[in-house]
């Protein structure tokens, strides 16, 4: 299991190579809000997300004959190019397994880093099933995308971060609204939360009909998706909660919030245009619910992580139709 611990030491591996990205805000945001609304935007991080703090701190904490064999993951994309990155940045080599679906940006650009990529139908196959094969075959590292206490550990570097912004900023008491897949970054941050701003609450935000973790709150136990594909927020569409980050997400989290495709794309438009960050729709759900789901949220402030700015250009033109 992840552990406070784990995640400060991750900071610690992480320190130099990690980019800490500050907390925007705008008076234009808080209007459609009705509440204070403070943006920490992950979509300037390395490789456009989060997932780099996760990738560096597994890679970074593994001993150096198994980092020497390589590395191997699965993802829809944002895990995939923070892996072969940190790969890159290590001298060691990467396997990314990808959907065929995944925007074509994500996929080239894990390939530009260095990857090796095997794509595959996420409708038909198990990625799971491809990349322990793929692990076994070859000796290499499975870093999984969220259910790896070192992943969560490097993703729960930006809890301290935030929390230590937040206080700064004297907010003591808010919502901290998370874009959620499997869990890996909300599970993080609430951990880094309740032990350096209790204060602060975590909840997940996900797309609707892909609300996973947000059913699995309600029940207090892990509910699954009828479909992983089909929804434009593709960043963040995962089966379910993971084994290990569910008891955490239901021990530390508020309630769950689901937004819908449109909304999603209205709010990269309202991030474009108010903070000037190129956000994709799954790393805009939590923007999207802290401004059209204003009536589910008590607190007089909300925090956003804004989790990834890897668009396709085609989807961000048309995000910003919104503003029409």
């Amino acid at each position: 299991m992840s552990t406070l611990e784990m995640i400060e030491a991750a900071a610690g591996r992480l320190r130099g190579h990690v980019r800490e990205t500050p907390i925007l805000s705008s008076p234009f945001l808080d209007e459609i809000a009705g509440r204070r609304v403070l943006v920490k935007p992950e979509c300037l991080q390395h490789t456009g997300s989060f997932k780099f703090r996760g990738a560096w701190s597994a890679i970074s904490a593994l001993g150096n004959e198994d980092r020497q064999r390589g590395v191997i993951a699965y993802s829809s994309g944002n895990h995939a190019q923070g892996v072969a990155y940190a790969a890159a940045q290590h001298g060691i080599s990467s396997v990314i397994v990808m959907p065929s679906d995944a925007p074509q940006l994500k996929i080239n650009n894990t390939r530009a880093l260095g990857a090796e990529v095997v794509l595959y139908d996420r409708a038909n196959e198990s990625r799971e099933e491809i990349g322990e094969a793929l692990a076994s075959e070859r000796g290499l590292t499975l870093i999984r995308p969220y259910d790896e206490p070192q992943v969560i550990a490097g993703q729960g570097t930006v809890g301290l971060e935030l929390a230590r912004q937040a206080a700064e900023m004297d907010v003591n008491e808010a919502d901290v609204l998370v874009c959620c897949g499997g869990g890996g970054l909300t599970s993080g941050i609430a951990l880094a939360l309740e032990g350096h701003a209790p204060g602060l609450r975590a909840r997940p935000c996900e797309p609707k009909g892909f609300d996973d973790v947000k059913r699995s709150l309600a029940t207090g136990c892990i509910q699954s998706n009828n479909a992983t594909a089909g929804n434009i927020c593709d960043a963040i569409l995962t089966p379910q909660p993971g084994q290990i980050t569910f008891p955490i997400l239901n021990r530390l989290c508020g309630p769950g919030l689901s937004v819908t495709e449109d909304e999603a794309m209205r709010a990269m438009a309202q991030a474009f245009l108010r903070l000037k960050i190129v956000l994709e729709p799954g790393g805009a759900v939590s923007l999207a619910s802290a401004l059209y789901r204003a009536d589910e949220i008590e607190s007089d402030a909300v925090i956003v992580v804004a989790s990834g700015g890897n668009a396709d250009p085609e989807v961000f033109a048309k995000a910003l139709g919104f503003l029409t």
